[in-house]
């Protein structure tokens, strides 16, 4: 039985996907096995996945169903005891699964790992900004105080012991936007996170896709469910007030003013911040050209989210 199972879902990535299997293959920790799920891909994905001959990769292939599904489908095909997930167009360090498996066996008793990660776009790598004060070379500690500027989780450099998901369970497959969050949430509520200060993997910026995704509301993304506890939880509260900013500025975008109201009127406007309580009272028009600013300074490695 392998120590890591390493899920990659691809949905055409042929320009992408050589290189991140290629990341994995050169780990120097080689104990794991790889499971790729090609999710209904239209172009030559398929051909390059199949060009691997190493034993240590699994290959299924199904029909188009998005991210959530494939994961939830390699999760049920998984028979190490560690799960790890690679998005199709990002990268590992070689020392990431040696990372991961030295704080695995010195901190036994936890489930949830994940290290630092930089961001490649077309002009710069730079490293991903955390709002979590370095103390140490790991943090142990709560996910949602840790998580006010970057997530310190993000699938492609997190692991995560299989209890994890009989207790916190899987992705939510109905949702094509925030299902990384969602999950998070129900993990931060059960878990303390390791978080390793070491960069051991990249994240490959796409200014095309984000430009689409801030476009677009997924309506199906509902925090009802924890009105309850982050009346008492305030990490949680404020957590989740900054990703109910995120979806209202994305809800103006999408002239979507009833979805807009419901986030709008379950922030607590005193909590996060001038320039959000700014952003949101800005009309969809400016809100546009803002992105474009975002956008091109992302692109640059320059700047913070306006949308976080």
């Amino acid at each position: 039985m392998p120590h890591f199972s390493i899920i990659i879902p691809v949905f055409n990535k042929e320009a992408f996907v050589d290189k991140t299997i290629k990341s994995v293959l050169s780990q120097t920790f080689a104990d794991f096995e790889i499971i790729v799920i090609n999710d209904g891909s239209t172009d030559n994905s398929e051909a390059k996945i199949l060009e691997y001959k190493d034993p240590r990769i699994i290959y299924y292939s199904k029909k188009n169903e998005g991210v959530s599904i494939s994961r939830n489908f390699g999760i049920g095909k998984v028979t190490s005891e560690f799960i790890c997930f690679l998005d199709a167009d990002d990268l590992w360090y070689p020392n990431f699964l040696e990372t991961i498996h030295f704080y695995s066996k010195k901190l036994f008793q936890q489930k949830v790992f994940a290290t630092a990660y930089e961001i490649e776009t077309s002009k710069r790598i730079v490293p991903a900004h955390y709002s979590l004060k370095k103390t140490a070379d790991f943090e142990l500690t709560n996910y949602f105080e840790a998580s006010t500027k970057e997530s310190i989780l993000w699938t492609s450099s997190a692991v995560f012991h299989k209890d994890v998901f009989t207790k916190a369970g899987n992705f939510n497959g109905d949702l094509n936007n925030f299902e990384d969050i969602d999950l998070w949430i129900r993990i931060g509520l059960k878990y303390p996170i390791v978080f390793i200060w070491k960069v051991q993997a990249r994240y490959v910026f796409d200014a095309n896709g984000l430009s689409r995704n801030n476009n677009v509301i997924n309506t199906k993304i509902d925090f009802s469910g924890y009105s309850s506890l982050e009346k008492t939880n305030p990490n949680l509260k404020l957590f989740l007030d900054l990703n109910r900013f995120s979806l209202a500025i994305k809800s103006k975008l999408a002239d979507d003013s009833d979805n807009f109201n419901k986030y709008y009127k379950a922030i607590d406007l005193n909590k996060i911040g001038l320039k959000k309580r700014i952003l949101l009272i800005f009309p969809s028009f400016i809100l546009r050209i803002l992105i474009s600013i975002k956008l091109n300074l992302a692109n640059m490695g320059l700047g913070n989210s306006f949308f976080r």
